[in-house]
C-alpha cells in the first residue's frame, strides 16, 4: 500500500517540476543572471575612477594614476595615455573617436583615437560633468561655476557663468544645444552660439518655493515640435515648449514670450530618479526600480516593468556616476553599479545581469557589448545582444545627427552693402572678428562672421569679374580665410576645400589649407580629396608656402582623427617628401610622417 502510493505519486511531481519549478527556475535565471563567463578579461594596471565609453567599436576607461586607457571590443589593447597628473573620473568621445579628459588641476585635454594627444588647455578649475560633442564637433565643457563652447581645435566660442551649482547631469537637446538644471531650480537652455533661455522651475505644491527637479530630457512632440520634459519628486512633470506658436499664460516665470508651461499629475506608481526621451516619449526609471514608459502626447503611462536595481539601492538623488538610462532605436537600458538592463520599446525585457565588485557604472557599446570595470583592476567585456546598432557612417566614425548651419549660414547682414569691400570697412571688420576670437566672444555672432568671412574669402568665387562691386585684393581674401579657421567646424570644410581648389591665388589657396589644418575635423574626407586632386597624377602645386601649408594641414587631419583617414594622408605626405623640388615643403612633409609613427 505503501509502495502503491508512492509510486503513484512520482508522476505527479515529475510532472509539477517540469510544469511549474522548471520554468520559474529558467525565468529567474533569465531575469537575474549574474555574469560569471565574460567574453574577455583584461588587466587595467589601477583602479578604475569613471565609467568606461564605449565608440568606434573600442572602450576608453580612466584609472587612477592618471592613464586611459582604450581597448578594441575584442579585447586587444590599444594605447595607454599617461596624462602627467590626476584624473577626474570624467570621460568623453566625439563620433570621430576622440577622448576628452580633464586633470583634477583645471587642464582639458584631447586624445585621438590613436591615444596621441592633441592639446591640453587650462580652464582655471576642474570640468564637473563628461564634456558634450555637438553635431559639428564643437565642445560644450562644464566646471562648477561656467559652460565654456570650444571648437573641435580648442578655441574657445564664448562662455556664460551659471550662478549656481548643476543639479542634475547637462543634457544636449533635439536643437544641438544644452539643457542646464541648476539647483536653485532655474533651468537653462543654451542654443551652440550662447543664447540662453531661463526659466523658473514651477513650485511643487502652491505657494512654496521654487524647487529643482529630480528628472530631465529633451523630447519632440509631433504637433507641438521642441520641449523640456521635467519631473518633481512629488510626481507632477511638466512640458516647456519653445515653439514659436506658443505663448506664456499667466506665469511669472523668466520665460520668453514662445514658451508654455503644461504642468500635470503623472500617477508614476514611484518617485522618479531619472528620464530620458525619443519621439514624445519619455522613459522614466524610479526609486523602486522599475521603468516606466510615458506617452507626452496622451500624458499617460504606456508600460511598467521592474529593472534589475532594487528598492533602496540607489539614493534618492542620484548623480551621473550613479546610473545611465538612455534609449535608442534598439530600446531602453538601465546601466548603474549593481548591473544593467535591457528593453524594447513595448516592455518586453532584453535581459538583465547583475554585476559584483563593479567599481562604476558599466558602458553598453552599439555592438552589444556591457563593459564593466571592477574593483579587482580588470576590465570585464560581456555579450549581451547580437544586434548592432545602425548609425549612419562617414568615411569614419559617425554621422552627425543635425546641423547648425554655419557651413552655409546665409547672407551676412552687410551682403548689399555696396562698400563692404572697401579696405577700410574691410579692416574695421577684421579687427572686431579678431578681437572676438582673442577673448573668446564670438558667441551669437558666429553664424554672422562665419557668413562674412565666407562672402569676403569666397567673392572671387562667386563674383570673379567683379560687376560694379569693387573687387577683394587676395590679401584679404586670404586673411578672412585665415580667421575662418578659428571659428570654423566640419561644416565650413567644404567651402575651405572649394576655395582651396578653385581661388586662382597661391595666398588664398594658403591661407585654405591652414585654415583647414586648424579646424582640423574632416569626417567625410573632403578636404583631403581635395589635396589629392592637387597632387595627384601630376602637382599643380608650385607655391612653396603653399604646398608647405598643405602638407601641414594633412598632418593635423591624420592626428586628430587617426586611421583610416590618417592611410590616405600618409599617401599624400609620403608623395610630397618625395618631391626633392621644393625643400621646405618636402621637410614638412617628413615632420608630419615623423610625428604619425
Amino acid at each position: 500500500m505503501t509502495r502503491g502510493k508512492s509510486f503513484g505519486l512520482k508522476p505527479v511531481l515529475i510532472i509539477l517540476f517540469f510544469l511549474i519549478v522548471l520554468p520559474l527556475r529558467l525565468l529567474f535565471a533569465q531575469i537575474e543572471t549574474y555574469t560569471d563567463t565574460p567574453l574577455w578579461r583584461q588587466a587595467l594596471g589601477g583602479a578604475v575612477i569613471g565609467h568606461p565609453v564605449a565608440m568606434v567599436e573600442s572602450v576608453v576607461v580612466v584609472t587612477d594614476g592618471g592613464r586611459l586607457r582604450s581597448y578594441s571590443s575584442q579585447g586587444r589593447p590599444l594605447w595607454d595615455f599617461n596624462a602627467r597628473g590626476r584624473l577626474t573620473p570624467h570621460v568623453s568621445r566625439s563620433r570621430e573617436g576622440t577622448s576628452y579628459i580633464g586633470r583634477t588641476n583645471g587642464l582639458l585635454i584631447a586624445v585621438n583615437r590613436a591615444g596621441r594627444e592633441l592639446w591640453r588647455i587650462q580652464l582655471g578649475s576642474p570640468i564637473v560633468f563628461p564634456v558634450i560633442s555637438g553635431w559639428d564637433g564643437r565642445l560644450f565643457v562644464f566646471t562648477e561655476e561656467r559652460i565654456i563652447c570650444k571648437t573641435a581645435a580648442g578655441f574657445t566660442l564664448w562662455s556664460r557663468d551659471l550662478g549656481s551649482r548643476t543639479a542634475l547631469a547637462p543634457i544636449m537637446d533635439v536643437n544641438g544645444g544644452i539643457i542646464l538644471v541648476q539647483e536653485d531650480g532655474v533651468i537653462h537652455n543654451f542654443d551652440p552660439f550662447g543664447n540662453v533661455v531661463s526659466y523658473i522651475a514651477r513650485s511643487t505644491r502652491e505657494g512654496s518655493s521654487a524647487a529643482a527637479p529630480v528628472a530631465a530630457a529633451s523630447v519632440k512632440i509631433e504637433g507641438r515640435g521642441p520641449a523640456i520634459f521635467l519631473l518633481y519628486e512629488d510626481r507632477h512633470l511638466e512640458l516647456v515648449f519653445t515653439s514659436p506658436q506658443y505663448t506664456v499664460s499667466g506665469s511669472n516665470e523668466r520665460s520668453p514670450q514662445n514658451a508654455v508651461f503644461l504642468r500635470e499629475l503623472i500617477d508614476l506608481p514611484s518617485p522618479p530618479l531619472a528620464a530620458t526621451g525619443r519621439n514624445g516619449e519619455a522613459a522614466v526609471l524610479m526609486r523602486d526600480g522599475r521603468v516606466a514608459l510615458l506617452c507626452l502626447n496622451e500624458n499617460r503611462i504606456l508600460w511598467t516593468t521592474p529593472s534589475h536595481i532594487r528598492a533602496g539601492e540607489l539614493p534618492s538623488r542620484p548623480s551621473s556616476g550613479d546610473l545611465n538610462l538612455f534609449y535608442d532605436e534598439r530600446g531602453i537600458y538601465i546601466l548603474t553599479r549593481t548591473g544593467a538592463t535591457g528593453f524594447t520599446s513595448d516592455g518586453r525585457r532584453l535581459w538583465t545581469v547583475r554585476l559584483r565588485g563593479a567599481a562604476s557604472i558599466p558602458a553598453f557599446g552599439d555592438d552589444g557589448i556591457l563593459y564593466s570595470g571592477g574593483a579587482d583592476w580588470i576590465l570585464n567585456a560581456y555579450r549581451l545582444e547580437e544586434r548592432v546598432r545602425a548609425r549612419p557612417r562617414l568615411l569614419f566614425g559617425e554621422a552627425p545627427l543635425g546641423t547648425y548651419g554655419t557651413g552655409n549660414p546665409g547672407p551676412s547682414t552687410w551682403a548689399n552693402f555696396h562698400f563692404r569691400f572697401q579696405e577700410m570697412m574691410l579692416e574695421e571688420r577684421f579687427a572686431q572678428i579678431r578681437q572676438a576670437i582673442r577673448t573668446g566672444n564670438v558667441g551669437a555672432n558666429e553664424k554672422e562672421y562665419a557668413a562674412w568671412l565666407m562672402e569676403t574669402s569666397g567673392s572671387f568665387l562667386t563674383n570673379p569679374h567683379f560687376g560694379n562691386r569693387p573687387p577683394v585684393h587676395a590679401h584679404h581674401r586670404a586673411e578672412a580665410a585665415r580667421l575662418l579657421g578659428f571659428i570654423g567646424s566640419r561644416e565650413t570644410i567644404p567651402f575651405l576645400a572649394n576655395l582651396f581648389r578653385n581661388d586662382p591665388s597661391d595666398l588664398v589657396k594658403t591661407a585654405a589649407a591652414e585654415a583647414i589644418g586648424r579646424i582640423g575635423v574632416d569626417p567625410e574626407g573632403i578636404a583631403l580629396r581635395a589635396f589629392e586632386t592637387a597632387l595627384f597624377p601630376i602637382p599643380s602645386l608650385r607655391y612653396e608656402a603653399t604646398l608647405t601649408a598643405t602638407a601641414a594641414a594633412i598632418g593635423a587631419l591624420c592626428r586628430f582623427s587617426g586611421p583610416p583617414l590618417s592611410e590616405a594622408g600618409v599617401r599624400l605626405l609620403t608623395r610630397i617628401a618625395a618631391d626633392y623640388r621644393i625643400p621646405a615643403a618636402r621637410n614638412q612633409a617628413r615632420r608630419e610622417l615623423m610625428s604619425l609613427r
